[in-house]
């Protein structure tokens, strides 16, 4: 497998992306209010992921 750099960023911030929308998805179908806010912090942590990503991509153009 042979990406270019932005290729792999652009990748990474997509998948960082599904994640932040699967873990805000899963705290809307479970009851357990622990485990809801669990999957919350877990899309808040994706969500940093995502912007620092972005932040390099930016940098690239």
């Amino acid at each position: 497998m042979d990406m270019k750099q932005d290729d792999l960023l652009k990748k990474a911030l997509l998948d960082t992306q599904e994640r932040v929308r699967d873990y805000m998805n899963y705290s809307r179908y479970v009851e357990d209010e622990k485990l809801q806010r669990c999957f919350r912090d877990f899309a808040e942590t994706e969500g940093k992921h995502a912007r620092k990503l972005q932040q390099f991509i930016d940098r690239l153009t």
